[in-house]
């Protein structure tokens, strides 16, 4: 690594601190990602584990499948504990993103038994490495990043297969000016475009779709505390028929924050508007359903039923936006035979 990288990794750690990540400098290998994970993970769940149930549960969560990895990050999981008991748990605060801890690690080495690699800047949700930033300088095509990134991820027996960093969701690239994110997918969908050689990726912008430039400007706009969580668990979303996990576009990302806005503030419906020339996209709306299941802006004093039992809640008013259901026309067969009666 170069000077230049070295100080521009050192200033993203300082602005990261700024944002309320904690910089673990203790973290440099896969026994100390592997410790803090434990400690972070018994923390959440109010659980002691022992050194043998640990290892199970790193063998049972531990997966080369990308989509698996996703799946288990954002539901609750069952693990079976040594005495027999059935431990229902989680590895991030699902209910509130933001709750969880994040860290900072920079230059983490894990070596595998066939591979040997160093990550830039992981990002740690709850001790989970949920997202990986590779830098490189001024003078170096931010492209070249996301190729090493490639490379890693072909390699055989890599670090995202066989560690926690199977749970990484996000790979950014950056060279303090250009900044690029895509999502990491199974090998069928992770793969360089023919034409482009580059996989399907983003550059953040604002809500009035001007780019964001400046590697300080795209950490307070995307790595704060909040914005990272809520990314990974609204904008990203699981697709289980494809087995891929896409993620809504940043123009998608803000008309939904603004609408969610709406239904914060005033109380009222949001709503999805198309022109003639638009189709409805299916992940904007996928995005939005978490505020659904909200509940309501204001309480209501608890009435009793004819029977001593509270009434059944009404449903909520903050699903305006979704979509009528068609119904489909119905076409006769051809050659269609009569049915046989007996005489």
């Amino acid at each position: 690594m170069t000077s230049t990288e070295r100080e521009l990794e050192d200033q993203l750690i300082a602005k990261l601190q700024d944002l309320k990540n904690t910089h673990r400098a203790d973290i440099r290998d896969r026994a100390a990602l592997e410790q803090n994970s434990r400690e972070k993970f018994q923390d959440l769940n109010r659980v002691e584990f022992t050194e043998s149930e640990f290892q199970r549960l790193l063998e049972e969560t531990t997966t080369p499948d990308e989509f698996a990895a996703d799946k288990a990050l954002r539901s609750v999981n069952a693990f079976t504990r040594d005495v027999g008991t059935l431990l229902n748990h989680t590895l991030v605060n699902t209910d509130d993103w933001c709750k969880s801890t994040l860290e900072v690690v920079s230059q983490l080495r894990i070596n595998t038994g066939c591979s040997h690699h160093r990550y830039d800047v992981p990002l740690f949700i709850n001790g989970v490495p949920v997202t990986q930033i590779a830098l490189k300088t001024f003078g170096i095509n931010a492209r070249r990043a996301i190729e090493q990134i490639d490379e890693y991820t072909n390699d055989p027996g890599n670090g995202y297969a066989r560690t926690r960093l199977c749970f990484v969701q996000l790979f950014i690239a950056s060279n303090r000016y250009s900044k690029y994110y895509f999502v990491n997918n199974n090998a069928r969908h992770f793969a360089f475009n023919a034409a482009e050689r580059f996989p399907p990726d983003h550059e953040h912008a604002k809500p009035d779709n001007s780019k964001v430039l400046g590697l300080n400007d795209f950490a307070d706009a995307f790595l704060a505390k909040c914005t990272l969580g809520h990314t990974i668990s609204r904008y990203m979303i699981l697709v289980a028929s494809e087995q891929i996990l896409p993620m809504v576009c940043p123009c998608k990302a803000h008309a939904a924050k603004q609408i969610a806005d709406c239904i914060h503030q005033s109380g009222d419906n949001g709503n999805i508007w198309y022109t003639h020339r638009q189709r409805r996209d299916p992940y904007l709306l996928k995005s939005l359903h978490p505020y659904q299941r909200q509940p309501r802006h204001r309480e209501l004093p608890l009435r009793r039923g004819p029977h001593g039992r509270p009434p059944r809640p009404a449903p909520l008013k903050h699903a305006a936006f979704r979509l009528p259901l068609v119904p489909r026309e119905k076409t006769k067969r051809r050659n269609q035979s009569k049915p046989f009666t007996r005489m």
